[in-house]
């Protein structure tokens, strides 16, 4: 069998579309096409199926690119190191959620591509939860409480805290919560990582025991920056991490609402497999999340 074949279907798995396989692979869209048919044949089985916007993997494409994944993904490290004399190079892809705002303000990330300028980054904001290792990813910056257990995860920015918010001119018309149990006869603006998914609980503390509030956000949206727009506009309360927050309550466009009932929790981390031979791009990652990353 052809092993060049192998990394044709990981980059068609990965983009779910032969023009963006092909340009990842620097090849023609007709060798990645050929080259699948070719996969196919040899196997005798279907790998893919073909629609006019996209492709996706058969049953058994899907088996052979879980199996496949791994280790070419090892095999790929060892060749940057002996390529690299064990300097730091090659792309680095990062799955990050929109929440992770300390990860993704820019300087974090800004630091490390000066410190690491072998290092091209690529960086996939994403509040779906699924296989970074399946997917293709080096790593991923998620809340500590979805990682899977089998993954290593390093501390970024410590301990969180969410807040309700408002405008002073919403909270000037509607009055001001003073218990979580008031939220039920206020406009909400509320967060929801899919279409498919409830949205996110607002979650409080009293005397020691958590509970939340079913609140009806009038509005619900997976895009924090209309979120945060339309709280700013007086649309409502809203409830977010305090970092993406902080600079509006900083500046008195926004007032933190109901502080003594939320209390602190574990925060973001950055995540990623145990494997034999890290890559050096991603150690050198992990190394300056550890040093700057708090």
């Amino acid at each position: 069998m052809d092993l060049n074949l192998l990394p044709i279907l990981l980059a068609v798995a990965e983009e779910h579309n032969f023009r963006a396989a092909a340009d990842r692979l620097g090849v023609t869209r007709s060798a990645i096409s050929q080259g699948i048919r070719r996969l196919e044949d040899r196997l005798g089985v279907a790998l893919v199926v073909r629609t006019t916007r996209s492709v996706r993997l058969t049953e058994a494409g899907e088996r052979l690119f879980d199996s496949l994944a791994g280790p070419m993904a090892e095999i790929a490290t060892a060749l940057d190191e002996v390529a690299g004399d064990g300097k730091p190079r090659g792309l680095l892809r990062i799955a990050a959620t929109s929440i992770a705002e300390r990860f993704l303000s820019g300087r974090l990330i800004a630091s490390f591509i000066e410190e690491n300028p072998g290092v091209a980054l690529d960086v996939m904001v994403s509040d779906e939860e699924f296989d970074i290792v399946a997917a293709g990813f080096d790593a991923g910056v998620r809340l500590g409480e979805v990682i899977e257990q089998d993954m290593i995860a390093v501390p970024l920015g410590g301990e969180q805290r969410e807040v309700a918010v408002a405008a002073p001119a919403y909270l000037a018309a509607h009055g001001t919560p003073l218990h979580p149990r008031d939220l039920v006869h206020h406009r909400c603006i509320g967060w929801r990582r899919a279409l498919n998914v409830a949205p996110h609980r607002w979650e409080f503390e009293e005397n020691g025991l958590p509970f939340d509030v079913q609140v009806e956000p009038q509005l619900s949206t997976n895009d924090l920056r209309l979120m945060l727009r339309t709280a700013l506009s007086g649309g409502g309360i809203t409830f977010a991490p305090l970092d993406t927050l902080r600079p509006h309550i900083d500046t008195g466009e926004l007032v933190p609402l109901l502080e003594s009932f939320l209390p602190p929790f574990p925060g973001f981390f950055l995540y990623f497999p145990q494997r034999r031979n890290m890559a050096p791009k991603l150690r050198a990652l992990i190394a300056h999340v550890r040093r700057e990353g708090v």
